[in-house]
């Protein structure tokens, strides 16, 4: 008669004390991995940009944990797709920071989502590294927003410099109407009168639009000696092929928002002679053997073409560096936000594939001219620019 209530008894103590045990046990789990998260266009528009980020993210995390991971402790990468969408990417930055609890994120892909999403990670202090080229991303800086994407304000000063080179004199300009196509418009306007530069024309066309030949006619109508494209695809790719429909016989440079093979695979014919300012990693086979970024550039390009079976792009590399970026800065940090950051900052002379990052308080995007090269593409490859 004695054992009913005993046994009713037991169960309530015995589910008291696994509950007991969870709760005690559940902040030493959540410690023994370090989130990282990750904003990236991996499908879209923009997912020539996105795919490989995240292909390289993961990459990265899985060979930082093959290692031994982070102070013993092992990475977990948790990927959302903005769809190069503002929207989607708030969504997604909210859920890595409230859900995830995230310790960095790293991206999103695009200007135009990163500045959405910054002051988010601002306000939440959680270090948030760019993928992104946008100026305004960095500059003005705020304490927990850094990038690895080469600045616009550097690929304007390349294309300017190349121009100039040719003894060119008029140009005009064709810039997507997106916070990348303005902030390299602006860049473009800002640095003409520095290079000897007249801007004939300026007109802009919308990320989805399939015909750019009316902005052309009214460029071609101005007689400029050389035509300047800021945008990433597939808007570049339409505007060189109406250039080549129209026969505009002009250069043609574009932004290092194409630099893919993506870009040629849109173009197809139409990419012959197109000039643009690129990241080291399309040429990294001409570099000298002194360059500082060669032997980081080889590894990345046979570690993703082995792994990934596909050509490999620059973009994959702004997510690769800012997973080592993250790793360096992490060391020592216990998982502290705050220190990741910190550590960020101090980051110096630290070769990467997309340039040598040299990161300080006045500075969040790390890098110089020196970051970029001038290609032509010639037979739908790629040639570097003397």
């Amino acid at each position: 008669m004695t054992l009913k209530p005993c046994l009713k008894r037991k169960p309530r103590g015995m589910w008291a004390a696994v509950l007991l045990a969870v709760l005690i046990a559940a902040p030493a789990l959540a410690a023994d991995v370090y989130k990282i998260g990750g904003l990236f266009s991996v499908t879209g528009p923009a997912s020539f940009l996105g795919d490989p980020e995240k292909r390289s993210l993961e990459m990265a995390v899985a060979g930082i944990n093959a290692a031994g991971g982070i102070d013993g402790k092992m990475l977990e990468a948790v990927v959302y797709d903005t769809e190069a969408d503002p929207q989607k990417a708030v969504s997604g930055i909210n859920k890595l920071i409230n859900k995830d609890r995230v310790v960095a994120i790293i991206g999103p892909s695009t200007t135009p989502d990163s500045l959405a999403v910054k002051n988010f990670a601002e306000r939440a202090r959680i270090p948030l590294v760019s993928c992104a080229a946008g100026i305004a991303i960095t500059e003005p800086v705020t304490p927990w927003t850094f990038k690895t994407a080469q600045n616009d304000a550097l690929a304007v000063a390349a294309v300017y410099a190349h121009i100039q080179k040719k003894g060119l004199k008029k140009i005009a300009l064709i810039t997507v109407a997106d916070a990348f196509g303005e902030s390299g418009k602006q860049q473009l306007e800002k640095q003409a009168a520095g290079y000897g530069l007249e801007i004939v024309a300026v007109e802009s066309f919308g990320g989805k639009d399939t015909d750019m030949t009316a902005q052309l006619t009214k460029i071609r109508g101005a007689g400029p000696q050389a035509i300047v494209c800021w945008g990433t695809n597939p808007g570049p790719a339409v505007v060189a092929k109406n250039i080549r429909q129209l026969q505009i016989d002009v250069p043609l440079y574009q932004s290092h928002g194409v630099a893919s093979p993506k870009f040629i695979e849109l173009a197809g014919e139409a990419a012959e002679g197109i000039y643009l300012p690129t990241g080291k990693i399309l040429v990294s086979d001409l570099l000298p053997a002194d360059d500082p970024q060669k032997a980081v550039l080889q590894d990345y390009v046979a570690k993703y073409t082995t792994a990934q079976k596909m050509p490999v792009s620059g973009f994959g590399g702004y997510a690769w560096d800012a997973m080592h970026l993250v790793a360096r800065a992490m060391r020592g940090a216990g998982g502290d936000p705050a220190k990741i950051r910190d550590n960020l900052e101090k980051i110096d002379n630290f070769p990467a594939v997309s340039g040598v990052f040299r990161f300080s308080e006045k500075d969040h995007s790390g890098l110089s001219p020196e970051a970029f090269v001038m290609v032509r593409i010639e037979g739908g490859a790629w040639k570097l620019e003397r």
